[in-house]
């Protein structure tokens, strides 16, 4: 049976096998830290019986106005517990921090668009793609803006595409 709990700082020391994918981001220490201090509810990992990660999802709430949401900085499930419905399960749990606790318009997240595995798994867990943005990944490969729309948006404008992809430096600053 998996728990989910939130994130400790002791998790950095043991989530290297999660980590090791290759489409996963790995930050740098204090950018983790400040996810656990500032956005504590949004940091959670998922893990067996016995102690081991299986996964974990970080993220924040940002913008001002209309653009209030939740945002997705990381979701990662380690390969041998993949196919279970674990990101499904996190995915859920962030939005509905993002719905009750923040009460937020929509949530988002950054995918690469080459990625098409998790394009399509989070096309099913209800995202669109909202716009493209180019040279998001180091300047070298674009991304997916994709989004989900929360209760508060009753009309579903924060998801209504955008025709022309933008740049990093274009984006909204939290």
């Amino acid at each position: 049976m998996t728990s989910l709990r939130r994130f400790t700082a002791e998790d950095l020391f043991g989530f290297t096998n999660i980590n090791l994918d290759y489409l996963t981001e790995t930050y740098n220490l204090a950018f983790y830290f400040q996810y656990l201090v500032r956005w504590p509810e949004y940091f959670e990992v998922a893990e067996t019986p016995s102690g081991r990660m299986m996964g974990y999802i970080m993220g924040k709430a940002e913008g001002k106005g209309t653009n209030w949401h939740g945002h997705v900085t990381a979701l990662t499930v380690a390969p041998e517990f993949r196919r279970i419905g674990l990101a499904q399960h996190l995915m859920n749990e962030l939005e509905e921090i993002s719905e009750k606790k923040h009460n937020g318009y929509f949530v988002d997240l950054f995918v690469r668009k080459s990625n098409e595995l998790a394009i399509n798994m989070y096309k099913k867990f209800g995202y669109s793609v909202y716009r493209r943005v180019i040279g998001y990944y180091s300047g070298e490969e674009d991304a997916y803006d994709m989004r989900k729309a929360l209760a508060r948006d009753v009309d579903k404008q924060s998801i209504v595409p955008l025709k022309n992809p933008v740049y990093p430096e274009d984006l909204e600053a939290p």
